[in-house]
């Protein structure tokens, strides 16, 4: 059985796709897992390869979405992102994108952040 967040979560993660090929992005995986964590949304924007996280909230408390894109996420997503590139044949650069929402307003971050190195201590 599905809960109301994981449903708001696809519900954004929807919107955020609608949203990114409206920019022209080119969707090419949703939901990637790998022993790491998993990736919201793969896309291509021209010749960069793009890993895009969305956080969905009702409103703006608890600091809003972009309080949840923590340093261990961050170096979660980025190791879910090697994972990923280890298993294709893709000589692209890269870039982390986030897509916040609260409501059905969308803010999309380009270039986010950068790969990190791993979190260590429970950052």
């Amino acid at each position: 059985m599905m809960n109301k967040g994981h449903r708001a979560g696809q519900w954004g993660e929807e919107i955020a796709c609608e949203y990114l090929r409206n920019q022209g992005y080119e969707i090419v995986e949703r939901n990637w897992h790998s022993r790491f964590g998993e990736v919201d949304i793969i896309a291509r924007e021209g010749d960069t390869l793009v890993f895009v996280e969305v956080k969905v909230r009702t409103g703006s408390g608890f600091g809003g979405p972009e309080a949840a894109l923590t340093a261990r996420k961050r170096a979660r997503i980025t190791a879910t992102a090697r994972a990923y590139l280890s298993r294709v044949d893709a000589d692209l650069p890269v870039r982390f994108d986030f897509v916040a929402l609260i409501g059905e307003k969308v803010k999309l971050y380009r270039d986010a952040f950068q790969i990190e190195e791993p979190c260590s201590r429970g950052c």
